[in-house]
């Protein structure tokens, strides 16, 4: 099996607030974000939280052997972005280095991508680093995603540990047909940026964007969440042959309060084994559940030998459900 041997997050320092008197942010339970600078962008957020992976767990660089870098905020079209950090931590050039183009479920795919890597020998220690900066695809006048999402990285260290411990199953989903209900319509090669991918439109609730935005049909992702959530869960609880009363920890992607509440109802989940961490950094995207589970375990809310469950869902769309038995 292969175990967490540690994690750390990092934040950018430029907060933004948001109206705390708002009906919007009393629903969502979101009431500060943090936003990378016009010169910050999601591999320096992801530089600085495996900095402090290294120096507050005396990690060695030259252990490591793999780097998993999940991102929807590239540097550059190529190179490959986990190439460039590779040379800014110093790393082997031993090392294997991919980026994983995924949103929410994005942290759960690479603890599978990495289980693989370990438990077939291909490598021993495999740093696993998310971050995103989804603040540079909105536009400042969209109130459908501004309040939502914030900037954030972290950094994951997996390597093998005691049968009896670390990740255990794992099971995945992908719906392609609500691609267009999460995304940036213009940048790619399908639909560069041009002049006319830049003027903006208002919508009938009076948000703007243009196509070089985030785009989300939140009544469309609520519906799916709320559809295959449940699914997945039960999926990965046939594989496993258990219960949801087997977890003594939850900890789904943290996406916004009235999501989360609804699913937690929905599964009768006691609120006290289900985490919630997004009160001050917003939603995260791929980084929401690693910043939790560091939170919870500063928090003292799990502890070795807990099960605990991990959710992603999201932007593809793309869905994950894992289970872990924590070794600290």
């Amino acid at each position: 099996m292969i175990i967490i041997k540690g994690i750390e997050y990092y934040l950018p320092e430029q907060v933004e607030s948001n109206d705390h008197g708002d009906k919007i942010t009393s629903k969502i339970g979101i009431y500060e974000r943090h936003i990378a600078g016009p010169d910050e962008y999601a591999s320096d957020l992801a530089i600085a939280a495996a900095n402090q992976l290294f120096d507050k767990h005396e990690i060695k660089r030259e252990d490591i052997d793999f780097l998993l870098y999940c991102t929807q905020s590239p540097d550059y079209y190529l190179p490959t972005t986990a190439c460039v950090i590779q040379n800014k931590l110093s790393l082997p050039t031993s090392v294997g280095a991919l980026d994983i183009n995924l949103g929410c479920s994005g942290y759960i795919y690479g603890l599978s991508l990495a289980k693989g890597l370990i438990e077939t020998g291909q490598a021993n220690n495999v740093l696993f680093i998310t971050a995103e900066t989804y603040s540079k695809f909105i536009h400042p006048m969209d109130r459908s995603v501004k309040p939502l999402f914030g900037d954030g990285a972290a950094a994951t260290l997996l390597s093998a540990g005691p049968s009896q411990y670390g990740v255990q199953s794992l099971v995945f989903g992908t719906d392609g047909r609500g691609s267009n209900n999460l995304i940036v319509p213009a940048g790619g090669l399908r639909n560069p940026l041009s002049e006319a991918n830049f003027q903006e439109e208002t919508d009938a609730f009076g948000n703007v964007r243009s196509k070089s935005n985030l785009y989300m049909n939140g009544p469309e992702i609520f519906n799916f969440t709320l559809n295959e959530v449940p699914a997945s869960i039960n999926k990965l609880l046939d594989k496993e042959g258990s219960t949801l009363e087997d977890f003594d920890f939850f900890i789904f992607h943290q996406a916004n309060q009235h999501m989360l509440e609804y699913l937690r109802k929905k599964l009768k989940i006691d609120p006290n084994k289900f985490s919630v961490q997004f009160s001050d950094c917003g939603n995260t995207v791929s980084s929401t559940i690693p910043i939790a589970l560091k939170r919870e375990l500063e928090n003292g809310k799990i502890k070795t030998g807990d099960k605990v469950m991990l959710v992603g869902f999201g932007v593809g769309y793309s869905w994950a459900a894992a289970s872990l038995i924590w070794h600290d």
